[in-house]
């Protein structure tokens, strides 16, 4: 079978056509259960959510495919990834599974796993699983003995245990007290639980986005409208604006004057807080080949590195084990903090930052000044085929081009979605209007030669 299953981050599509049906979630639920049964004897799995409507037909079916795999399921509703992510940890299970689409509309969704260390699975077992899912004709799945199938829980302090844990990475001699937040939930995972966390630090919480009817997830709010969390900070003074994704595992950020700061920018801010305290282990900075070369710049003039990886938080983290790295993340807003979580968390990404702006008493604005990113244009082309770059020569020579007259003061990435039918084109320079123009004419080639 040609279909793939998983993307850059787990299963997403469209709810209703293929993968996101409930045949295909039931079947990965038996899989999954079977696969992280024969790995571990523990068999309890952790089920969160978004706020989206099609969630509870995803958490029905891949709860019936994992009691009847013979593994005890512990459903906690919505909640982050990042919070699924700690929960898989600390209650000792054998995997945790967010139902998800992220930053995508309502009408999409999404499956990704967490192994027992909370971190999301590699490509191997992710293969092993949709082996699985994926078998042509009657699959014999291994049942266990009718006394051995799995029992679903419901968790009702979940959430409260997770305020707790990702609160424990504020100093405890710290508060919020004097600031005004203005939060943006993307009418997602979050919230409930973001709010409560600042409000019990002693910050003043101007909500938004906080209200999910299960239809308006990420519906011109949250971290991919940053404009409007912008125009909040600026009708309230509020010290910081603070946008979360549906899932709430990235974050952006505006200051006090209502600038918007990306994931390079506040990389860059908590990288030199870390070095100065001399926390930088290594010196290196994890991000993907999406970040700015201003970063890399920026990290080679104070001694340290930036260290690249393919696109996705999964990529980062794996790459922050093998350095010994302590901070990475993307452009996009996924920030990994290793010393208090395996994953992308856009509240503790926002603690991060407003321990800085409390202990150095001075605004965002004065803090994020680290950065001046180049000129970046990053365009999304729907293409008919995904074929290799090197068998369109015709976008091949588009590349080549660009990056002759750009020389070495600038780059071209050019990639497949993990989740859409369609090409990434970013490049990026020193002079805006030639980027453009590059970026606009691999774009026209892609959109001709990959229909």
């Amino acid at each position: 079978m040609n279909k793939r299953l998983f993307g850059t981050d787990g299963m997403r599509g469209r709810v209703g056509e293929w993968p996101m049906t409930p045949e295909v979630a039931l079947r990965l639920g038996l899989a999954a259960g079977r696969v992280f049964k024969s790995l571990t004897p523990h068999k309890r799995i952790i089920i969160g959510k978004d706020t989206r409507l099609s969630g509870y037909v995803f958490e029905t079916a891949l709860t019936s495919g994992l009691c009847a795999s013979g593994m005890d399921v512990f459903l906690v509703g919505p909640l982050p990834t990042p919070a699924i992510s700690f929960l898989t940890r600390n209650m000792r299970a054998a995997a945790g599974v967010v139902i998800s689409a992220s930053h995508n509309p309502y009408c999409d969704n999404g499956i990704k796993f967490f192994d027992a260390l909370g971190m999301k699975l590699p490509d191997e077992m992710e293969a092993q699983i949709s082996e699985l899912v994926l078998a042509d004709g009657f699959h014999q799945w291994d049942y266990p003995e009718p006394e051995a199938v799995g029992r679903a829980h419901r968790i009702a302090d979940a959430s409260g245990r997770y305020i707790v844990a990702v609160k424990n990475a504020f100093p405890q001699d710290r508060t919020l007290e004097g600031l005004t937040i203005a939060l943006d939930c993307a009418n997602g995972a979050a919230y409930k639980v973001a709010p409560l966390v600042f409000e019990e630090l002693g910050a003043k919480v101007v909500k938004i986005g906080c209200d999910p009817t299960g239809k308006n997830i990420n519906d011109r709010c949250g971290s991919t409208y940053p404009e409007v969390i912008a125009a909040k900070v600026r009708e309230v003074n509020a010290d910081i604006g603070i946008a979360l994704d549906g899932d709430a595992d990235r974050i952006i950020v505006v200051d006090e004057k209502g600038v918007v700061l990306d994931g390079d920018q506040i990389m860059a801010l908590c990288a030199q807080d870390l070095m100065e305290r001399g926390e930088m282990n290594g010196g290196t900075l994890v991000a993907t080949v999406m970040s700015n070369m201003a970063l890399e710049i920026f990290m080679r003039e104070r001694g340290g590195r930036l260290l690249r990886t393919p696109v996705g938080d999964r990529h980062v983290a794996e790459a922050m084990r093998r350095e010994g790295a302590v901070l990475g993340g993307e452009q996009s807003g996924h920030i990994i903090f290793v010393n208090f979580a395996t994953t992308g968390d856009g509240i503790l990404a926002a603690l991060q930052l407003l321990r800085i702006m409390v202990a150095k008493q001075k605004p965002l604005s004065e803090l994020s000044h680290l950065l001046e990113p180049f000129p970046q244009v990053l365009l999304n082309v729907p293409v008919g085929r995904k074929v290799p770059f090197e068998d369109a020569p015709q976008v091949g020579a588009a590349v080549a081009e660009a990056e002759r007259r750009l020389a070495d003061k600038g780059r071209v990435l050019l990639r497949y979605s993990g989740t859409e039918a369609k090409v990434r084109v970013m490049v990026e320079g020193e002079d805006h209007e030639l980027v453009s123009s590059l970026a606009a004419d691999i774009a026209g080639a892609c959109e001709a030669h990959l229909r």
